[in-house]
């Protein structure tokens, strides 16, 4: 089963590589063509594009409520449990705000195209506090209809809390509808995610052959300042974080941790580096029963290298369509990118619909993702590696907690 799945991912990957490096020599060649092309191959793109739009709502609500009512009990979580979530969403928050810095700093590297492909209007714009007042939905149906990312998460954490505390007959009803919804839109969104190679050519197309060769050098300069971010999270708050709360060398740290970094990095699967994150951590002196909790319940909901990849891509999109993005702008995608991070956990595709979602929620076009959708196999590689990495850590610093405390041996 694993094996299949693995396979049907890379196969999936090469289609959208063949797919990016089909629409970069067809868009070249066919400058003199793009209109023609805008016309008539742009709109099976935008048909892929609104399917993507059309999951992503049912995906984050029945996900979220999904991934609550799986505990149960909310008490059973337990010290640790608390601890290494409010963990893993504080790394998480700092990855995107070094993302968005990152970005920043080096947006001017990044082109402005200006094109009619890619003309758009920006949208108005809000107040910071206008933002924290909006996260809370005024009704529940309003978030559904207008893709009100936050709100959708917001509704989810309420019903997901609110099942938990109902009548057990009730409760079980409840969790199997939630269960059979969820994985109905996981299907769902399985058969969508399958027409990634054929909806990014024909958005790309027209785009390169508007634009020509400019648009393909910007990709490097994207994916040199993501992993620039990875390089920089990895070095500076996992070391800080296992120095001072796990009490373990940093050096010590990543030489343990290289075998699962090196697998994570080839396979780009979180949970096809489980076992193996699990075997370096253990050799490294985290607990064994530690480990089972929370390295699964990380390579869930943790998400630090998914989170400089939306920061790092959302300005990038932004400077393409000509666009600085405001600082409640930029709040928005730190509280998005990081709360978004349970409800798309083991999507297929996962970078994408977070990056749709990011997108959505500081009204950029989600057309943008067709820039960066060819290369995000390279952007996960890297960004899978930081995931594994930063489960890691909690798994130790838990550890040491635990037996300062005598809890365990």
């Amino acid at each position: 089963m694993t094996e299949t799945k693995a396979t049907k991912k890379s196969n999936l990957t090469r289609n959208i590589f063949i797919a990016l490096i089909l629409a970069i020599v067809l868009g070249l060649l066919f400058q003199s063509q793009s209109e023609f092309l805008g016309t008539y191959i742009k709109p099976f793109g935008d048909i892929f594009l609104n399917l993507i739009k059309f999951i992503v709502t049912p995906i984050v609500f029945f996900s979220i409520i999904g991934g609550i009512v799986s505990m149960k009990d909310i008490k059973k979580v337990g010290e640790v449990g608390i601890f290494t979530i409010i963990y893993y969403f504080l790394t998480t928050a700092c990855a995107i705000v070094i993302g968005l810095i990152f970005a920043n700093v080096f947006k001017g590297f990044f082109p402005v195209i200006a094109t009619t492909d890619l003309e758009f209007e920006v949208q108005n714009q809000v107040s910071f506090m206008d933002t924290i007042v909006n996260i809370f939905p005024k009704n529940f149906l309003t978030p559904m209809v207008e893709a009100n990312m936050l709100q959708i998460i917001v509704a989810a954490i309420i019903v997901g809390f609110s099942i938990l505390l109902i009548v057990k007959e009730h409760q079980d009803k409840a969790i199997a509808g939630i269960e059979v919804l969820n994985s109905i839109f996981m299907k769902a969104m399985e058969l969508i995610i399958k027409l990634s190679p054929i909806g990014v050519f024909c958005l790309l197309v027209p785009v390169i052959a508007a634009n020509g060769p400019k648009i393909i050098g910007s990709l490097a300069s994207v994916l040199l300042v993501a992993y620039l971010a990875y390089i920089v999270h990895a070095g500076v708050v996992y070391s800080t974080t296992v120095k001072t709360m796990a009490h373990m060398s940093p050096a010590k740290f990543f030489k343990g941790m290289a075998p699962a970094m090196m697998f994570a990095f080839s396979s780009a699967s979180s949970v096809g580096t489980l076992p193996i994150n699990m075997k370096c951590c253990e050799e490294l002196g985290a607990d064994p029963d530690v480990t089972s909790f929370v390295l699964p319940l990380g390579a869930t909901i943790n998400m630090d290298g998914t989170a400089i990849y939306q920061g790092v891509c959302a300005i990038f999109i932004a400077s393409c369509y000509g666009i600085d993005l405001s600082l409640g702008q930029m709040m928005t995608i730190v509280l998005t990118a990081t709360l978004a991070s349970v409800g798309t956990a083991g999507v297929p595709g996962s970078g994408m619909i977070m990056l749709a979602m990011v997108l959505q929620s500081v009204g950029l076009p989600v057309e943008g993702i067709a820039l960066v959708a060819g290369i995000d196999r390279i952007f996960d590689m890297g960004r899978t590696t930081l995931n594994i990495t930063g489960d890691a850590t909690a798994s130790l610093i838990n550890t040491y907690r635990l037996r300062q405390k005598g809890k365990i041996a």
